[in-house]
């Protein structure tokens, strides 16, 4: 038994290790051995226009170029407009109140070092169009369906 069934096991797994993919994958259907042209850069939203966030604790993201801003250790450039003191003058939106707890809950005078690196919640905006289909719902719009049709659905 033991004969038939190690070659019947090898023959299925090459057999599978060679069978043609059947993923979608973001590369299209160019194979691994093809190199295809770059897509075009999407160009950066630059409104300066707000936008709704799709749920309370999403971090705002930026409506403006941030190309060439300079946010290391020594110096973030995101500060020279929305730290507390610059606000007045840019008229930019200050950093959360949140930006100024260190971890233990305590409140500092300037923007704690664990919250300094602004991209690594906030993101500029896009004009690329989706690379996967994307199916959430805002809870607002949850809710409208709820009260139109109700909860029996």
């Amino acid at each position: 038994m033991k004969r038939f069934l190690i070659p019947a096991l090898i023959a299925a797994t090459v057999s599978v290790a060679f069978a043609e993919p059947q993923v979608a994958t973001l590369r299209g259907p160019a194979s691994l051995d093809q190199t295809e042209a770059a897509p075009v850069i999407a160009k950066v939203v630059n409104s300066d226009v707000k936008k709704a966030r799709n749920y309370p604790e999403q971090p705002p993201v930026i409506p403006h170029k941030i190309t060439g801003y300079q946010i290391d250790t020594n110096h973030n450039q995101c500060l020279t407009c929305h730290s507390r003191t610059a606000v007045e003058v840019s008229q930019a939106p200050m950093i959360s109140v949140t930006h100024f707890m260190n971890r233990d809950g305590q409140f500092l005078a300037s923007a704690s070092p664990r919250r300094y690196f602004c991209t690594q919640c906030h993101v500029p905006q896009s004009d690329a169009r989706d690379l996967v289909e994307n199916t959430f719902v805002d809870v607002d719009e949850v809710l409208d369906y709820l009260q139109l049709h109700g909860d029996d659905k």
